[in-house]
Protein backbone atom coordinates (compact mmCIF):
# COMPACT_ATOMS: atom_id res chain seq x y z
CA UNK A 1 0.00 0.00 0.00
CA UNK A 2 1.30 3.52 -0.93
CA UNK A 3 2.08 5.50 1.84
CA UNK A 4 -0.26 9.13 2.00
CA UNK A 5 1.99 12.11 0.96
CA UNK A 6 2.85 14.28 4.40
CA UNK A 7 0.70 17.19 4.66
CA UNK A 8 1.78 20.46 6.59
CA UNK A 9 -0.80 21.57 9.21
CA UNK A 10 -0.40 25.02 7.75
CA UNK A 11 -2.41 23.37 4.67
CA UNK A 12 -4.93 21.94 6.79
CA UNK A 13 -8.55 23.14 5.98
CA UNK A 14 -8.59 26.09 8.98
CA UNK A 15 -11.24 24.15 10.84
CA UNK A 16 -8.94 20.68 10.95
CA UNK A 17 -6.02 23.18 12.41
CA UNK A 18 -5.45 22.56 15.86
CA UNK A 19 -5.04 26.37 17.08
CA UNK A 20 -8.55 27.22 14.73
CA UNK A 21 -10.22 24.45 16.24
CA UNK A 22 -9.56 25.44 19.62
CA UNK A 23 -10.52 29.17 18.60
CA UNK A 24 -13.79 28.40 17.03
CA UNK A 25 -14.37 25.15 19.01
CA UNK A 26 -13.04 25.55 22.49
CA UNK A 27 -10.55 23.75 23.93
CA UNK A 28 -12.32 20.09 24.58
CA UNK A 29 -13.06 19.75 21.27
CA UNK A 30 -9.26 19.11 20.83
CA UNK A 31 -8.28 15.19 21.11
CA UNK A 32 -4.66 15.26 23.42
CA UNK A 33 -2.16 14.52 20.34
CA UNK A 34 -3.84 18.11 18.94
CA UNK A 35 -3.64 19.80 22.69
CA UNK A 36 0.47 18.71 22.57
CA UNK A 37 0.81 19.89 19.10
CA UNK A 38 -0.05 22.91 19.86
CA UNK A 39 2.65 22.91 22.65
CA UNK A 40 5.26 21.87 20.11
CA UNK A 41 4.05 24.39 17.32
CA UNK A 42 5.87 21.82 14.82
CA UNK A 43 6.28 18.67 13.83
CA UNK A 44 9.46 17.32 11.46
CA UNK A 45 9.88 17.31 7.37
CA UNK A 46 8.06 13.94 7.15
CA UNK A 47 5.88 14.10 10.32
CA UNK A 48 3.12 17.13 11.25
CA UNK A 49 2.79 18.14 14.34
CA UNK A 50 -0.33 16.20 14.91
CA UNK A 51 0.96 12.59 13.48
CA UNK A 52 4.27 13.48 15.91
CA UNK A 53 2.18 13.42 18.96
CA UNK A 54 -0.01 10.55 18.11
CA UNK A 55 3.00 8.64 17.81
CA UNK A 56 4.35 9.56 21.12
CA UNK A 57 0.89 8.82 22.74
CA UNK A 58 0.84 5.59 20.67
CA UNK A 59 3.44 4.41 22.44
CA UNK A 60 2.31 5.38 26.31
CA UNK A 61 -0.93 3.37 25.37
CA UNK A 62 -2.77 7.07 25.20
CA UNK A 63 -1.88 7.19 28.85
CA UNK A 64 -1.15 11.04 30.09
CA UNK A 65 0.17 9.61 33.20
CA UNK A 66 2.53 7.43 31.34
CA UNK A 67 3.81 10.12 29.15
CA UNK A 68 4.45 13.04 32.36
CA UNK A 69 6.93 10.14 33.22
CA UNK A 70 9.60 11.02 30.65
CA UNK A 71 12.01 12.89 31.09
CA UNK A 72 13.27 15.53 28.15
CA UNK A 73 15.96 13.20 27.12
CA UNK A 74 13.58 10.39 26.68
CA UNK A 75 10.83 13.02 24.77
CA UNK A 76 13.95 13.94 22.87
CA UNK A 77 14.68 10.28 21.11
CA UNK A 78 11.46 10.48 19.05
CA UNK A 79 12.72 12.67 15.70
CA UNK A 80 10.99 16.10 15.34
CA UNK A 81 10.83 16.68 19.31
CA UNK A 82 14.14 19.00 20.18
CA UNK A 83 14.92 19.81 23.95
CA UNK A 84 13.17 23.29 23.62
CA UNK A 85 9.62 21.23 22.55
CA UNK A 86 10.03 18.39 25.09
CA UNK A 87 10.45 21.12 27.71
CA UNK A 88 7.36 22.69 27.09
CA UNK A 89 5.50 18.94 27.49
CA UNK A 90 7.02 18.12 30.67
CA UNK A 91 6.32 21.70 32.13
CA UNK A 92 2.34 21.70 30.64
CA UNK A 93 2.53 18.56 32.25
CA UNK A 94 4.06 19.87 35.24
CA UNK A 95 1.73 22.42 35.56
CA UNK A 96 -1.28 20.20 35.35
CA UNK A 97 -0.03 18.28 37.88
CA UNK A 98 0.08 21.30 40.38
CA UNK A 99 -2.84 22.50 39.15
CA UNK A 100 -4.62 19.08 40.93
CA UNK A 101 -2.43 20.48 43.95
CA UNK A 102 -4.44 23.79 44.36
CA UNK A 103 -6.88 23.64 47.21
CA UNK A 104 -9.49 25.86 48.25
CA UNK A 105 -8.83 25.16 51.98
CA UNK A 106 -5.97 27.48 52.79
CA UNK A 107 -4.66 25.32 55.46
CA UNK A 108 -5.81 21.92 55.29
CA UNK A 109 -6.72 19.27 58.80
CA UNK A 110 -4.36 16.64 58.16
CA UNK A 111 -5.66 14.55 60.78
CA UNK A 112 -5.35 10.88 59.08
CA UNK A 113 -3.09 9.16 56.54
CA UNK A 114 -5.83 9.26 54.32
CA UNK A 115 -5.69 12.94 54.18
CA UNK A 116 -1.82 13.29 54.36
CA UNK A 117 -1.75 11.05 51.18
CA UNK A 118 -4.43 12.81 49.04
CA UNK A 119 -2.47 16.17 50.33
CA UNK A 120 0.72 14.73 48.95
CA UNK A 121 0.21 11.95 46.50
CA UNK A 122 0.37 14.46 43.51
CA UNK A 123 3.55 16.01 44.33
CA UNK A 124 4.87 12.37 44.77
CA UNK A 125 3.16 10.87 41.96
CA UNK A 126 5.95 10.09 38.67
CA UNK A 127 8.83 10.61 40.68
CA UNK A 128 12.02 9.04 39.66
CA UNK A 129 13.81 9.39 42.39
CA UNK A 130 12.99 9.47 46.56
CA UNK A 131 12.42 13.03 48.32
CA UNK A 132 11.69 13.88 52.01
CA UNK A 133 8.69 16.16 52.42
CA UNK A 134 7.62 17.09 55.96
CA UNK A 135 4.65 18.32 56.74
CA UNK A 136 4.30 21.11 60.07
CA UNK A 137 1.22 21.34 61.45
CA UNK A 138 -0.93 23.84 64.09
CA UNK A 139 -2.86 23.03 66.49
CA UNK A 140 -5.97 20.67 65.48
CA UNK A 141 -3.16 19.14 63.43
CA UNK A 142 -3.82 22.39 60.49
CA UNK A 143 -0.76 22.94 57.88
CA UNK A 144 1.10 25.83 58.84
CA UNK A 145 3.84 24.59 56.12
CA UNK A 146 5.49 21.62 53.98
CA UNK A 147 9.12 21.52 53.32
CA UNK A 148 11.68 19.25 51.24
CA UNK A 149 14.54 18.10 53.98
CA UNK A 150 16.44 15.56 51.18
CA UNK A 151 16.44 14.57 47.64
CA UNK A 152 18.37 11.11 46.79
CA UNK A 153 18.64 8.30 44.42
CA UNK A 154 16.21 5.57 43.46
CA UNK A 155 16.61 4.08 46.69
CA UNK A 156 18.08 6.70 49.61
CA UNK A 157 17.84 10.26 50.95
CA UNK A 158 19.69 11.90 52.78
CA UNK A 159 17.74 13.76 55.81
CA UNK A 160 18.94 16.04 58.11
CA UNK A 161 17.45 16.11 61.72
CA UNK A 162 18.68 19.39 62.44
CA UNK A 163 17.17 21.09 59.72
CA UNK A 164 13.72 19.34 60.58
CA UNK A 165 13.96 20.52 63.89
CA UNK A 166 14.79 23.88 63.40
CA UNK A 167 12.18 24.90 60.38
CA UNK A 168 9.54 23.31 63.53
CA UNK A 169 11.21 26.05 65.67
CA UNK A 170 10.91 28.63 62.94
CA UNK A 171 7.30 27.77 62.04
CA UNK A 172 6.25 27.32 65.75
CA UNK A 173 4.50 24.06 65.27
CA UNK A 174 3.12 21.37 67.20
CA UNK A 175 3.59 18.96 65.82
CA UNK A 176 5.07 17.27 62.27
CA UNK A 177 4.38 14.49 60.59
CA UNK A 178 7.41 12.64 57.93
CA UNK A 179 6.91 11.47 54.83
CA UNK A 180 8.57 9.93 51.71
CA UNK A 181 8.08 7.96 48.53
CA UNK A 182 9.68 4.93 47.48
CA UNK A 183 9.96 4.99 43.43
CA UNK A 184 10.52 1.45 43.77
CA UNK A 185 7.17 0.55 44.52
CA UNK A 186 7.87 -0.96 47.47
CA UNK A 187 5.24 -0.27 50.28
CA UNK A 188 7.24 -1.66 53.64
CA UNK A 189 9.62 0.70 55.56
CA UNK A 190 13.35 -0.45 55.73
CA UNK A 191 15.31 -0.61 58.33
CA UNK A 192 16.86 2.99 57.68
CA UNK A 193 12.92 4.51 57.21
CA UNK A 194 12.27 2.99 61.29
CA UNK A 195 15.64 4.22 62.34
CA UNK A 196 15.18 7.67 61.01
CA UNK A 197 11.55 7.91 62.87
CA UNK A 198 12.72 6.62 65.93
CA UNK A 199 15.32 9.25 66.05
CA UNK A 200 12.69 11.88 64.90
CA UNK A 201 10.69 11.08 67.28
CA UNK A 202 13.68 11.79 70.42
CA UNK A 203 14.83 15.04 68.84
CA UNK A 204 11.05 16.50 67.98
CA UNK A 205 10.38 15.33 72.29
CA UNK A 206 13.40 18.05 72.92
CA UNK A 207 12.02 20.77 71.08
CA UNK A 208 8.13 19.68 72.65
CA UNK A 209 6.78 18.36 69.29
CA UNK A 210 4.78 15.52 68.61
CA UNK A 211 6.13 13.37 65.07
CA UNK A 212 2.20 12.45 64.28
CA UNK A 213 3.16 9.86 61.92
CA UNK A 214 5.43 8.89 58.58
CA UNK A 215 4.26 7.75 55.77
CA UNK A 216 5.48 6.07 52.36
CA UNK A 217 4.17 6.97 49.26
CA UNK A 218 4.44 4.79 45.62
CA UNK A 219 2.38 5.03 42.90
CA UNK A 220 -0.16 2.50 44.09
CA UNK A 221 -0.42 3.63 47.71
CA UNK A 222 0.82 4.42 50.81
CA UNK A 223 1.91 2.77 53.95
CA UNK A 224 1.51 4.64 57.58
CA UNK A 225 3.70 4.02 60.72
CA UNK A 226 0.76 5.08 62.42
CA UNK A 227 -2.06 3.15 61.10
CA UNK A 228 0.31 0.15 61.78
CA UNK A 229 0.75 0.70 65.16
CA UNK A 230 4.81 1.45 65.06
CA UNK A 231 3.75 5.58 66.34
Amino acid sequence: MDRLPHVAIKSWAESDRPREKLLEQGRRALTDAELLAILIGSGSRNESAVDLCRRILYDMDNDLHRLSRLSVQELCRYKGIGEAKAISIVAALELGRRRKEHKDEARPVLNSSRRVYEFMERLYNDLPHEEFWVLYLAGGCKLLAKAMIGKGGNDFTPVDIKQVMRLAIEYRAQSIILTHNHPSGTLKPSTMDTQLTNKMIEAAKMIDVSVNDHVIFTNKGYYSFRDEGLL
